[in-house]
């Protein structure tokens, strides 16, 4: 095993980021980068800085001859529990990351499909109230709601169907893995290929649903002015649709960078973070029955879209309570 490998093995057994590993040392990320990827090797101060956090020899580090380290003391474990480390090979890596690929399209476009949702409901009960359809306003919501719960449901089948693909890869979150040799480099090789997209994607999703209020402000103000009572149903639609081809973009991209970062146990899947995230499901189930809540009694679906910046910013704070509660144990 040669000393990259090593490096890689044993960051990923105590559990830490390369991030978190460089500031042990004392040097940039980008420099653990090289050294797991054996693009550079670490001066003679550092490997020993690596022996003393690791708790291993020397010799282990600079010697691939040597397999193991009988000298290595582990971090302990948080939970007082042993770990089980799993290893993840090139063949399950790459069925992951095509399974992956394919839960960003589908689970994005249930989310889509939710903000999208209410839209009929809106613009059928505007429309009756006016006149502009032979129905009465009652007729019309009791329609406007049956398609909106056709489309959650289609939503939610959309998430439970994904859920049910990926159980077999559900270990990746939830226990510590060990990729064999070359799953690493591939899956950076994938990761920096995509970083541009990624980047893209995420700037025009957000872009998105910071622009999606426009059109309703626009449509405001040339409703004073021909006074048409259509025009305010047809600005809230415009938001949703907005905000719903944003947020889509913004899920989509996440989940495929999420996958990346799974393999490689960085960002939100470092061995601290997934145990802080064992909760996080609660918290989205959370925001989403409020989200629900607000806009079914009180129609004011053009407003509690908020509820998603104000859920995503909260989680951040939410996150580093639990990274503390779990430091703390």
């Amino acid at each position: 095993m040669i000393l990259a490998d090593k490096i890689i093995e044993n960051r990923k057994k105590n559990g830490w980021s390369q991030e978190e590993l460089a500031e042990k040392l004392g040097v940039s990320r980008q420099s653990v980068s090289k050294w797991e990827g054996a693009q550079a090797v670490p001066d003679l101060k550092k490997i020993l800085q690596l022996s003393e956090i690791f708790g291993v020899s020397t010799d282990y580090l600079i010697r691939d001859e040597i397999e193991e380290a009988p000298t290595q003391e582990l971090a302990p474990v948080d939970n007082g529990l042993e770990e089980t480390v799993r290893s993840v090979s090139m063949e399950e890596a790459s069925a992951f990351l095509e399974q992956n690929e394919t839960a960003s399209r589908t689970i994005s476009t249930g989310v889509m499909m939710c903000i999208l949702s209410p839209v009929p409901l809106i613009l059928l009960q505007q429309l009756a109230s006016i006149g502009y359809i032979p129905m009465e306003e009652t007729i019309a919501e009791i329609i406007g709601t049956a398609i909106l719960l056709v489309i959650i449901a289609i939503a939610v089948g959309l998430f439970i169907r994904e859920g049910m693909r990926g159980k077999r890869f559900e270990y990746l979150e939830q226990i510590d893995i060990d990729t064999e040799y070359g799953v690493n480099g591939m899956v950076k090789e994938r990761r920096d290929a995509y970083a541009e997209t990624h980047s893209r994607r995420l700037i025009i999703g957000v872009m998105m649903c910071i622009i999606s209020s426009v059109p309703l402000l626009g449509i405001q103000a040339v409703k004073y002015s021909n006074n048409s009572d259509l025009l305010p149903a047809l600005g809230i639609a415009l938001l949703l649709i907005l905000c719903a081809c944003g947020v889509r973009l913004i899920v989509l991209t996440s989940i495929k960078q999420g996958g990346f970062d799974r393999l490689l146990e960085e960002g939100d899947y470092t061995r601290l973070n997934k145990k802080a995230g064992k909760y996080d499901g609660i918290y989205w189930a959370i925001a989403t029955a409020v989200y629900l809540g607000w806009s079914f009694t009180s129609s004011r679906w053009e407003y509690t879209w908020i509820v998603w910046p104000v859920a995503g910013v909260l989680f951040v704070a939410y996150r580093e309570i639990m990274k503390s509660i779990v430091r703390s144990r």
